[in-house]
């Protein structure tokens, strides 16, 4: 019989050709490439902007209706896109998503990351490439990545305990998408007093810069475009996984439903999050953070599920393998697109939302607060700083990733494990809407409603 996996070089280089031909096959026929829809708003919006004088706001992506929705200081970080063509700007957000997933493995996986090998990155890699929403952010050109490695950058300093500047990077994502504002919640309810003035002063900063550059489109964004939520688009679209999409999909859009259901979902957050941070797992209080911000922004579509990444990375730490590997086979299916042209009944209801589902059942259950070895559970004390792991402490251990102050998780703890068994001689043991199984649409986001969002 076959070991698995391979022992030899060769075989493991045979599996990763096999595996990364099997990725590629599946990625361009099944889901369907987006054709950089989301890239293409921003690279249109500065290029009118910069050269033919028109407003950011005012651009249509041509045949559609669909134009730019981020904040202006969004319009002015892309600006460099001016310079260059479509396809240049392309190739450019493909370098710069690579660059920002890599960043963001490194931060989650931690020293595990030594463990894994070129054999452990190339499977880890090779799995992501299915994950729906990570998939889909790179097909649509979106910044999801790029927000999140800027918000982790964050996570990793104040659990290193070097966190002079801490709140720099939550800043300048929450000043790109409002999304990520929620991290500064988390700031205020960590009581990281700093790390919330820094997070809000380069919030506020770059969002003035941003006025200074364009008033024009600066007061258009806050007084009107901000709360004309049918820019972005139809919030019953069931690409819309937020707790918003779900009401509009049973068909109550009562404003005052919604915010009772926020609230909750943000009680539950601050309840766990607070005690995430009291056993200084700071890994897990940023992924409830995510998944809270997925559930209460009022649209979500599937590509911004990247910030459930940082859940899997708890999960996996925690041991939790199984949970995880279900988890993510579904999130690579496009299962909820089965109910895209009609989502009632009982089985759009549980179907039509289950990537909502999924988000919240994390929220509610992902391991979190777990306190490290050493550390008094009585303690108010938020501080980071601790003794280091024992070296005999095991290579793979829930233990031995918390104790390590540095280590967001261990993002491929089934993958170390089994390429650390090999290593020692024995067999191993035991990712704005999106790509569906369906046909792309000139309009991908909706066959009627679609947004750069």
């Amino acid at each position: 019989m076959t070991a698995f996996p391979p022992r030899t070089d060769r075989g493991r280089v045979l599996l990763v050709c096999a595996l990364a031909t099997a990725v590629t096959v599946f990625t361009a026929t099944v889901p369907l490439l987006r054709d950089w829809f989301d890239l293409r708003v921003y690279h249109g919006s500065v290029d009118a902007w910069i050269h033919h004088g028109g407003r950011i706001y005012d651009y249509r992506v041509p045949g559609t209706t669909y134009g730019f929705t981020y904040p202006p200081f969004a319009a002015v970080t892309m600006l460099p896109m001016a310079l260059l063509d479509l396809r240049t700007a392309i190739a450019a957000a493909l370098l710069l998503d690579l660059a920002a997933l890599a960043l963001v493995l490194r931060l989650l996986a931690g020293p595990a990351r030594r463990r894994l090998g070129w054999f452990g990155w190339a499977l880890l890699v090779c799995l992501l490439a299915l994950f729906e929403p990570l998939r889909d952010t790179v097909s649509f050109g979106q910044v999801n990545v790029l927000l999140l490695a800027l918000v982790l950058v964050d996570a990793a300093l104040l659990a290193s305990g070097r966190d002079r500047f801490a709140g720099a990077g939550i800043g300048l994502a929450a000043a790109v998408k409002l999304t990520p504002a929620l991290f500064i919640g988390l700031l205020l309810v960590a009581r990281r007093w700093r790390a919330a003035a820094v997070a809000t002063a380069v919030a506020l900063t770059a969002t003035a810069v941003a006025a200074l550059v364009d008033p024009d489109a600066s007061r258009f964004y806050w007084t009107e475009a901000l709360w004309d939520t049918g820019r972005v688009g139809r919030s019953a679209y069931v690409s819309n996984q937020s707790v918003q999409g779900v009401l509009a999909r049973l068909g109550a859009p009562d404003r005052a439903v919604w915010a009772v259901a926020v609230l909750l979902v943000l009680g539950v957050w601050a309840v766990r999050a607070r005690r995430a941070v009291a056993a200084a797992d700071w890994t897990a209080a940023f992924a409830l953070t995510g998944l809270a911000a997925c559930l209460v922004s009022p649209i979500t579509w599937v590509h911004h599920l990247v910030w459930l990444l940082p859940s899997f990375a708890v999960l996996l730490r925690a041991g939790h393998v199984r949970v995880a590997g279900a988890l993510y086979a579904v999130l690579c299916t496009s299962v909820v697109w089965l109910w895209v042209d009609d989502a009632s009944g009982v089985d759009g209801f549980l179907g039509g939302n289950l990537y909502a589902w999924i988000t919240l059942g994390l929220l509610l259950w992902l391991p979190a607060g777990q306190p490290r070895p050493g550390l008094r559970t009585g303690s108010r004390s938020t501080s980071t700083t601790t003794e280091a792991p024992s070296p005999a402490a095991p290579a793979i251990s829930p233990a031995s990733v918390q104790t390590d102050p540095g280590s967001l998780g261990t993002v491929a703890a089934a993958a170390g494990t089994a390429v650390t068994s090999v290593r020692a001689g024995g067999r191993g043991t035991t990712s704005e809407p999106t790509g569906s199984t369906l046909a792309a649409e000139p309009k991908p986001q909706s066959s009627s409603d679609r947004a750069s969002s």
